[in-house]
């Protein structure tokens, strides 16, 4: 049995990862931004426990995971999205959007320091928004560039401890992507040479084998059906 930290677990990707491991009957803890979602996701999931985190507010993350112990795995799945471009920019919303991407994953790993073991291993999530980005995807893609360089100064300064990235590309059955007109995603599919959209057991079947592979170590795991070459 595996400690298990998912750091954005109360929906999406990070949830369905959260809900396989603790099927497997790993003591799984999970975070949200609200503490009566996170311990009802908790519950339905069968994790130990949900805890209220919100990554765009750092100075209070170490008080957050205070009471978490040893972690074997973590995977920070923390996630947002802002809609910035370069000739409207916002930047309030970029500031908190690179504060949670950069500044809240780092500080999750600089608290968790002294839990984690020679054994222990990390999955960070970035996207494919930094390879192809979209109008309205200054922030994101930027943020998600930066997962690269946080993946390799991590895995040098944590050593043995493996850091590993999962850059999803357009996740199908997504809570964001689930809900786009049919015709878009016809269009993505087409443009996909797998002739289908990655999925969040994909996603989730990724970053399970990041952290259970002890030679893999700073890689950025692409899943995407090789939709950039489309």
């Amino acid at each position: 049995m595996s400690s298990v930290l998912v750091v954005g677990g109360t929906s999406g990707i990070g949830r369905e990862f959260a809900r396989l491991r603790a099927q497997r009957g790993d003591e799984v803890v999970l975070t949200g931004r609200d503490a009566h979602r996170a311990d009802t996701v908790a519950k339905e999931i069968g994790a130990r426990q949900g805890l209220a985190l919100d990554l765009a507010r750092p100075r209070g993350i170490a008080a957050a995971l205070a009471g978490v112990g040893r972690v074997d795995h973590l995977v920070i799945a923390g996630v947002s999205r802002d809609e910035n471009r370069v000739a409207e920019y916002d930047i309030d919303a970029a500031l908190r959007l690179v504060t949670l991407k950069l500044v809240g994953y780092t500080e999750v790993v600089h608290a968790l320091g002294p839990r984690l073991h020679e054994d222990s291993a990390i999955v960070l999530f970035g996207g494919q928004a930094k390879e192809r980005p979209y109008p309205g995807a200054t922030t994101v893609a930027t943020v998600n560039a930066g997962v690269r360089g946080l993946v390799n100064t991590l895995a040098v300064e944590l050593a043995p401890v493996r850091v590993n990235a999962v850059h999803p590309g357009v996740v199908g059955d997504s809570p964001y992507w689930a809900g786009k007109p049919e015709e878009v995603l016809a269009g993505l599919r087409a443009r996909t040479p797998s002739g289908r959209l990655a999925t969040m057991a994909d996603v989730v079947d990724a970053v399970d084998f990041l952290l259970r592979n002890r030679s893999v170590n700073a890689v950025e795991l692409t899943v995407d059906g090789g939709w950039m070459l489309g």
